[in-house]
């Protein structure tokens, strides 16, 4: 079966982050089951990795054209024997497995997911009683969690970030086979091709929005979020508000509130405000031919902003994200604010490095989409796109309590 996902843009890296891939030329089951247990453990909540077997890589990036390839006689050996091994980590982890053909080179993706069951433990070696460790991905290597890290998973038991919950107050016909095929169709997802023709049921588990025993099959809240019609339904206030001042006093102002899946929300508050806010200037320079053109604010500031309020929303607040356009400026609203340990006084330094994210799954979903970039991206952009357009400094809040994040940007006159 598909995964959700495009697996040539995996490979490049183009869609998830490279801490998250890793490529093994061949099968080496101890390594391997190292890494799925440090992917599975998931400390940084940044929504597991993927292994991919049967291309080689050098500093982390696969090695192309053309992969080596594993023989097609060993994939089915190598997923029996893949499976057997997970019954080895405590406890029980099985991640998606998936052959493909790449360059006409067979190779297996292995999907794994942030755990459920968090923290996994896996054998130190492959012989009979051999110590059991905890593995953590630090940067881009599969490493021994250290004594503070083990602490830390720990403490992260049965701690499932909110858009990764099961919903007991939802059932999987709240999911839309229409949004789901219009998201496969968009990020050039293999499964869209057999989404017509496979069960539901088979469905929403392939794409891991929906849990849970044949009998109680439930989605979690990132597939409510994405492929509900009424995700407010289940997260009142889950919309984008956007309030266009025509005055100063703020008594005068066009108010649109943007509703449904949160990917096409985003998307339709960006076209909204990019044809309705956007405006390009051009000046003339006294004894100099060519003209000044810029923005009152780049679009590609607005847009790194606002998907990143979608990103780090905390769904279980019943407060919308708020874009607020006045004479001046842009601020754009969410809650919460950075997970720790981010305060306020990190907001003022050039170089932001985030280690915790409160929505592993919504990312992943918007970087296939193109509408985020890789994590601690966010804020460089958007500091480079005012710079590049001649506009102020944007400016980043947050309060001591962490209760929100905002965003402002300055306009550009002339």
């Amino acid at each position: 079966m598909a995964l959700p996902i495009n697996i040539n843009q995996l490979i490049h890296g183009s869609t998830v982050e490279w801490e998250r891939i890793e490529f093994k030329e061949g099968w080496n089951p101890e390594i391997i089951l190292h890494t799925i247990c440090a992917f599975a453990n998931d400390m940084n909540n940044w929504g597991g990795g993927y292994l991919i077997i049967g291309i080689a890589e050098d500093n982390g990036r696969a090695i192309l054209p053309p992969p080596k390839g594993l023989d097609i006689k060993d994939l089915d050996k190598i997923q029996l024997e893949l499976h057997q091994l997970c019954h080895k980590l405590t406890p029980s982890y099985f991640p998606v497995v998936e052959p493909y053909e790449i360059q006409a080179k067979h190779i297996l993706v292995v999907w794994v997911p942030g755990g459920d069951n968090r923290p996994y433990k896996a054998p130190k070696n492959l012989r009979k009683g051999a110590e059991k460790l905890y593995y953590v991905r630090r940067m881009s290597s599969t490493v021994r969690a250290n004594e503070q890290e083990e602490q830390q998973l720990i403490q992260l038991t049965a701690k499932i970030p909110f858009d990764d919950r099961i919903n007991h107050h939802a059932a999987i016909s709240d999911l839309s086979l229409g949004l789901i095929r219009i998201f496969l169709q968009e990020v050039k997802s293999d499964l869209f091709n057999t989404a017509l023709s496979m069960p539901f049921e088979d469905l929403v588990r392939a794409m891991q929005i929906a849990r849970g025993a044949n009998e109680y099959l439930l989605p979690i809240n990132v597939g409510l979020l994405f492929f509900s019609e009424t995700p407010e339904k289940f997260f009142p206030y889950s919309w984008i508000e956007v309030n266009i001042y025509h005055d100063d006093v703020g008594d005068n102002f066009t108010e649109k509130v943007f509703k449904g899946a949160v990917y096409l929300q985003l998307k339709e508050a960006l076209s909204y405000i990019k044809s309705s806010v956007i405006q390009e200037h051009v000046k003339k320079v006294e004894n100099q031919a060519e003209t000044i053109r810029f923005y009152n604010y780049p679009y590609s500031a607005i847009q790194e902003a606002l998907a990143n309020a979608v990103y780090h929303k905390n769904y279980d607040l019943r407060e919308p994200i708020e874009v607020n356009i006045r004479l001046d400026r842009i601020e754009i609203l969410s809650h919460a604010g950075p997970m720790p340990p981010l305060s306020k006084d990190d907001f003022t330094k050039e170089r932001i490095i985030a280690r915790k994210y409160l929505n592993r799954r919504i990312g992943d979903f918007l970087r296939e989409l193109h509408l985020t970039e890789g994590k601690g991206t966010g804020i460089p952009k958007i500091r480079r796109a005012m710079k590049n357009n001649g506009s102020k400094d944007p400016i980043f809040e947050t309060d001591d309590d962490r209760s929100y994040f905002l965003t402002t940007l300055f306009r550009r006159f002339y």
